[in-house]
């Protein structure tokens, strides 16, 4: 073979492997840009509120329980009776659990970077099923009760922003700070008057919770029977947790979910037992489902996503030049190659530092715009032919085309990228299949 294709081949490749250096460069600003948002961000939800979870409502009934227990005195071997008290609290989950909530967005802006909170209206009802004396059947005597109350856990109790009233049954009780239950962390609480436990009997409830949060809404389906909808002003909606919905719609204009679960699909009732007797909590408190309100469209991401094709359109716009070499016998400058391959490493800080201040659509589009026309412009002199320039910019345009197709379908990136570089590979096929490589000659100066 041509002893300068050899040496071309071989600059070209050096070539590649150098312009990798500013590409992993702008890799890692990519990084950097996006740790720095992350922190704004968090700066931000620690001046509001966090994510919010609702746990909640739940009867405690803490307790005092007379145990007597038989002892030897260890000098004279007589045994003797000795009483003590226990202290422990019951625990009475819903037996309906209705949650209606309405939620708004609004974006808080530091500097050039946005911060997604919502704003939440939710109309908590249902009914507590309470057995007689507690559910206790052994022992009855030796228990005294204390003060029962209602309480709810609300992870961030920064983010409340009413005064929420408890209505029991006829009554109406101010909640008060903290949940007073180790349980739910923070929260709420409010102490209900001694209830009539000889015989069983049904507790209505319900208050109202205005809500403010960051990021992710939470709710823990507490009741033997629950039922959550939510509605939003939100068109790009994450259900998470362990539960989706069992209806929804999502619309331009926001969404609505339909979640509705019992204890037969939760098992929280068990849970809460493991958890309450000093067992394991975890299940108790992954017992959740939720959405979250995060842009989908993430600009890091998608400059990330976009950097990994980088060696991909390095390599195939040098063999565009290269195949102008072989066909047209035209003499092509490494330091032309290098000065093509440095636009396109262009492209990507362009779409970097564009996309933290528009769209990123429209970034895309302004940053493969210039440097096509920069490249189209440059290779019409360097090929000696402005329509040879042409269809090398059409076809230079065709890849960014693709390339942002292949951004936007997440879940058909590889079967289109694998499509991609076959179909190219098809075309220099056929474009050299009558090619004679050992009869090229020397290119022209």
């Amino acid at each position: 073979m041509n002893r300068n294709l050899l040496i071309k081949l071989g600059a070209i490749a050096v070539l590649i492997v150098l312009l990798m250096i500013p590409i992993i460069m702008i890799d890692g600003m990519v990084e950097e840009r996006q740790s720095l948002r992350d922190t704004v961000l968090e700066d931000i939800a620690r001046s509001s509120s966090y994510s919010q979870k609702i746990t909640g409502p739940l009867l405690v009934v803490p307790y005092r329980k007379t145990e007597r227990e038989w002892k030897t005195h260890p000098k004279t071997g007589e045994r003797y009776l000795e009483e003590s008290e226990r202290y422990g609290r019951l625990y009475v989950l819903p037996e309906r659990f209705v949650l209606d909530g309405q939620v708004s967005t609004e974006l808080r802006a530091r500097g050039i970077y946005q911060a997604r909170l919502f704003q939440g209206a939710n109309h908590i009802s249902g009914h507590f099923q309470i057995p007689a004396h507690y559910g206790i059947s052994e022992d009855l005597a030796d228990y005294r009760f204390d003060t029962p109350f209602v309480s709810v856990g609300i992870s961030d109790v920064r983010g409340i922003k009413n005064a929420p009233e408890l209505v029991l049954g006829e009554q109406r009780l101010a909640f008060q700070p903290g949940s007073s239950e180790s349980l739910l962390g923070a929260g709420v609480h409010a102490p209900i008057p001694q209830l009539d436990t000889q015989q069983a009997q049904r507790l209505d409830y319900a208050f109202d919770l205005q809500l403010q949060g960051t990021g992710r809404l939470d709710i823990t389906p507490v009741g033997r029977d629950s039922r959550i909808s939510l509605s939003a002003d939100w068109p790009h909606p994450s259900f998470v947790g362990e539960y989706l919905p069992s209806e929804r719609e999502i619309t331009s204009g926001g969404f609505t979910a339909l979640w509705q679960t019992s204890f037969f699909a939760t098992n929280l009732e068990e849970a809460l037992g493991e958890c309450a007797f000093g067992g394991e909590c975890r299940n108790f408190e992954s017992r959740h489902f939720g959405v979250s309100f995060v842009d989908p469209v993430d600009q890091y991401l998608k400059s990330d996503r976009a950097l990994k094709y980088a060696l991909l359109f390095v390599v195939l716009t040098f063999a565009g030049f290269f195949l102008f070499e072989v066909l047209k016998r035209l003499a092509v400058h490494p330091v032309q190659y290098g000065l093509v391959g440095l636009s396109l490493a262009m492209f990507y800080l362009l779409l970097l530092s564009l996309a933290e201040h528009m769209d990123f659509a429209r970034a895309y589009a302004l940053a493969a715009g210039a440097c096509v026309l920069l490249i189209g412009f440059y290779v019409s002199h360097v090929l000696r032919s402005w329509l040879r320039g042409a269809g090398f910019t059409v076809a230079l345009a065709g890849l960014y085309a693709m390339l942002y197709a292949l951004l936007s379908a997440e879940d058909y990136a590889l079967l289109m990228g694998s499509l991609l570089v076959f179909g190219l590979l098809a075309a220099v096929m056929v474009l050299t299949r009558k090619l004679d490589w050992y009869g090229l000659a020397k290119p022209a100066a």
